[in-house]
């Protein structure tokens, strides 16, 4: 009896020595949940936190904003610099200042006073006919609007964030002049009305229906990885991708995904601590193998099937300017006329 006895309180004082509860870090994000699935799932595996991850399509700042001090997000992961960019403007965010996410991020690549941090580059390349491009073409972004290519051009709508971003960089190089007569003549040279998705471009190109367009690099490594099935093989095998520049030869444009910590996040340290891994050499390798976007950490390999394309050198606008011309940019857009 006593021995059950003692034996009863030994097993009560184990269970009350336990943690209540194990750590944990809420994401919301607006990227698809399977892009992020892998590696929140390997730092749960890693660490023991776990992840919650709350998946909204669209009006991540509007309700973080309308949750105000009660929203349980801590970690905020979004596509777009202009998208990253907002939160902070809406006061939705927090400075963090942390050695290991100073070190794996380039200045460029993160706000100075620590509110948001880009997690990938996503360069916006230019596809063109294998058949009927001869191999020494190399476009700028600038030569899309030369008569040369007059209904040969498939692009997305001007609008799609993807479009905006590439058009503010130009803005920033060229100025708002320049930018609404490129905008006009890119609309002349258009074999059809500016719609679909970026695979569409590879797609339309085989199909003859353009010998020339934009696409973002990673549907490249995707189409060509096989992941997209062997009818999106078919496509890329058809095009050549070219690393362009703007006029002033200063790298190939890029857009960003990132990251940012709420300003009320419940578990901040947590949150700091998973930002840590996201920009850390396993996480940046799975965004690299899985995703086919470009680390922003130096020195991390790229999947073969991105690297036979060739190596992004990223242009020389920032991120933060790319997101403060995105309202003109928008607005030219729409003065052109051109997704109409």
């Amino acid at each position: 009896m006593v021995r059950r006895l003692l034996a009863a309180l030994l097993l009560m004082g184990t269970v009350a020595a336990a943690p209540v509860s194990a750590a944990e870090v809420t994401v919301y994000t607006t990227r698809e949940p399977g892009l992020l699935k892998p590696m929140l799932d390997a730092y749960t595996t890693k660490t023991g936190t776990k992840v919650n991850t709350v998946f909204l399509q669209g009006g991540l700042a509007e309700r973080v904003q309308a949750e105000g001090a009660r929203s349980p997000a801590d970690v905020m992961i979004v596509v777009d610099a202009g998208s990253l960019i907002d939160l902070t403007e809406r006061g939705l965010t927090q400075a963090v200042h942390s050695q290991a996410i100073d070190a794996a991020v380039p200045p460029a690549l993160r706000d100075p006073e620590g509110h948001w941090l880009a997690l990938s580059m996503r360069a916006r390349v230019i596809m063109v006919s294998k058949d009927r491009v001869p191999s020494t073409e190399n476009p700028t972004y600038e030569d899309l609007a030369n008569p040369r290519w007059k209904g040969k051009v498939c692009i997305r709508g001007g609008q799609h964030p993807y479009n905006t971003a590439l058009f503010s960089a130009m803005l920033v190089k060229h100025g708002e002049a320049k930018l609404t007569e490129y905008l006009t003549a890119l609309k002349a040279n258009l074999a059809r009305r500016p719609a679909g998705g970026d695979r569409d471009v590879a797609k339309d190109i085989l199909a003859g229906t353009c010998d020339i367009g934009v696409a973002n690099l990673y549907y490249a490594g995707l189409m060509a990885s096989g992941k997209g099935g062997p009818e999106q093989k078919k496509w890329i095998d058809a095009v050549r991708v070219v690393f362009p520049t703007f006029s002033d030869k200063k790298g190939t444009h890029v857009n960003i995904s990132g990251a940012a910590i709420a300003k009320h996040a419940p578990h901040k340290q947590e949150a700091v601590q998973l930002l840590e891994y996201l920009t850390g050499p396993e996480a940046q390798a799975m965004l690299a193998d899985g995703n086919f976007e470009t680390p922003v950490r130096a020195g991390v390999a790229q999947p073969a099937v991105l690297a036979a394309f060739g190596t992004v050198v990223p242009d020389s606008v920032t991120p933060a300017q790319i997101a403060a011309g995105r309202t003109t940019a928008s607005k030219l857009v729409d003065q052109t006329g051109f997704d109409r």
